[in-house]
């Protein structure tokens, strides 16, 4: 859902109110009304979460930068060894780079935890260079098992993602269904003769080919119709053969 899709909704609304004020009483198109009201909230709310989503991810991205301009001038690429820190825990792991993305200025490494085979995605502030004592883990070290702590955590936003969805997909099918239900009372009153400019034929928001005509105005920077003269009828006295 974008800007483009409100301005839709908008339009559609105002031509079912032109239609509205020709036949106040049809049940159809006050249904139609408030169908397509309810649809301008919830796209406007929509475009409003998309704009705070992307504000704070502007705000996250510039304290990262910050960060990363911080930590160490080292220029990590991928196979380097280093020492990353896990979100589960907080602390600090031995690991081994996979891949280096992002900006100059913001850097993303994928990590990969020595022992333990966990991936991560982390930034220039969560890794550091290995100690010059540093000796790697035995052969025999066995991986790391999630804390009980760690499993309820993961399990949770798990569910929370899912929860995430489902709402997503909810609200997605409750406008398909409604945009649905506009398109199929456009039909019908098209069968009906009724035409709503912008669903049928040609859109009154059509820029004109007449260079002096008025988006929204039909007939607009056309001549004025021209009227017939007005004559008197003169009669002429005929000999009919059959009289």
């Amino acid at each position: 859902m974008d800007k483009s899709d409100l301005e839709t909704y908008q339009v559609q609304l105002e031509q079912v109110e032109v239609a509205l004020s020709q036949d106040p009483e049809n049940n159809e198109l006050i249904s139609l009304r408030s169908e397509l009201k309810e649809l301008i909230e919830l796209t406007q709310a929509a475009i409003a979460q998309q704009e705070a989503a992307a504000s704070s991810s502007k705000a996250e991205a510039s304290k990262k930068s910050a960060a990363a301009s911080a930590s160490s001038s080292k220029v990590w690429a991928a196979g380097d060894e280093c020492l990353a820190k896990y979100s589960g825990d907080g602390q600090w792991y031995p690991a081994r780079i996979t891949s280096v993305g992002g900006a100059a200025d913001n850097r993303a490494f994928s990590v990969v935890f020595k022992g333990y085979n966990n991936t991560e995605l982390v930034n220039a502030a969560q890794i550091k260079p290995l100690p010059a004592n540093y000796q790697g883990p035995s052969a025999g070290a066995n991986k790391r098992k999630l804390s009980k702590v760690e499993e309820e955590e993961r399990e949770r936003k798990k569910k929370k993602n899912e929860k995430k969805v489902e709402a997503k997909a909810a609200k997605a099918k409750e406008q398909q269904e409604k945009q649905h239900s506009w398109q199929k009372f456009a039909k019908k009153s098209e069968k009906k003769g009724i035409h709503i400019a912008g669903v049928t034929g040609t859109s009154i928001f059509k820029t004109p080919d007449n260079p002096l005509g008025k988006v929204g105005v039909t007939g607009s920077g056309k001549g004025m119709t021209g009227v017939a003269p007005r004559i008197k009828h003169k009669f002429e006295v005929t000999d009919d053969p059959n009289a």
